[in-house]
């Protein structure tokens, strides 16, 4: 059902995949847009028991595109350098492909919750609380169940790991 990698020997282990996106602070979410046209949002996230967690309004292009089609793939980017003299980037990249489906009010507030931590632990607990119930009415979330991951890495990073 899934392609395997091209570049076979720059695959990474599915933990290391796993790790970039518990690490990583954005990804591009890929969806079936209008009329066929694919499109493709980025957007902040959680990744938290084997979910991605996506947050934003209770209206737009990327929720009708869900609504119309759940299946949505979803790529974060680390460890990013260029370097010139080797005509290379050192990076990382993990890419999840799954089925949207919208969080029900019972979970709300966990994964708002999950975002807070990941994003504005510096903030006080209350500080944070009073922004969960201020955009209470207002936020949508999306819960990418994952049928399949892949990761890849430059030669560079795969070899200092063995």
């Amino acid at each position: 059902m899934f392609r395997e990698m091209r570049r076979f020997k720059q695959k990474m282990p599915p933990e290391d995949t796993i790790k970039v996106f518990e690490n990583g602070s954005f990804g591009t979410l890929a969806v079936s847009g209008d009329d066929g046209y694919p499109y493709a949002v980025p957007l902040n996230y959680v990744y938290a028991d084997g979910k991605l967690y996506f947050h934003c309004a209770k209206q737009g292009h990327k929720l009708d595109a869900l609504q119309n089609n759940p299946k949505a793939s979803f790529c974060v980017v680390s460890q990013h350098s260029v370097v010139p003299e080797k005509l290379t980037t050192l990076y990382e990249s993990a890419i999840a492909f799954g089925r949207a489906d919208f969080v029900g009010e019972d979970d709300k507030r966990r994964v708002l919750e999950l975002f807070s931590k990941k994003y504005f632990s510096s903030n006080s607990d209350e500080f944070n609380e009073g922004e969960i119930q201020r955009h209470w009415n207002n936020v949508c979330l999306i819960a990418l169940e994952i049928d399949h991951i892949s990761g890849k890495a430059e030669m560079d990073i795969i070899n200092s790991r063995k």
